[in-house]
């Protein structure tokens, strides 16, 4: 299995669970799964030759969504579990 196809993978799991803590009625998870999720999906479509055009604004917005998924892991584990 690819790499690439790898991040896929990881992002629509991330996605899967997400949308199960949706189910549930856990938002503040759904944020975190959700925000991870995309950001593995849109740091894998960086690195495809059909949208190296697009390259630059894919890189921010991966960069964007990783930070954010620290930030709500650590606000959920700040406020949630302790």
């Amino acid at each position: 299995m690819r790499s690439l196809t790898r991040q896929y993978l990881f992002g629509l799991i991330f996605i899967g669970v997400a949308i199960y803590q949706l189910v549930i009625k856990d938002h503040l998870e759904f944020a975190l799964y959700g925000t991870a999720g995309l950001a593995f999906i849109f740091n894998a479509l960086t690195f495809e030759p059909k949208l190296i055009v697009y390259k630059k604004a894919l890189v921010i917005t991966s960069w964007v969504l990783i930070g954010a998924t620290g930030i709500l892991f650590l606000y959920l584990l700040q406020f949630k579990y302790f």
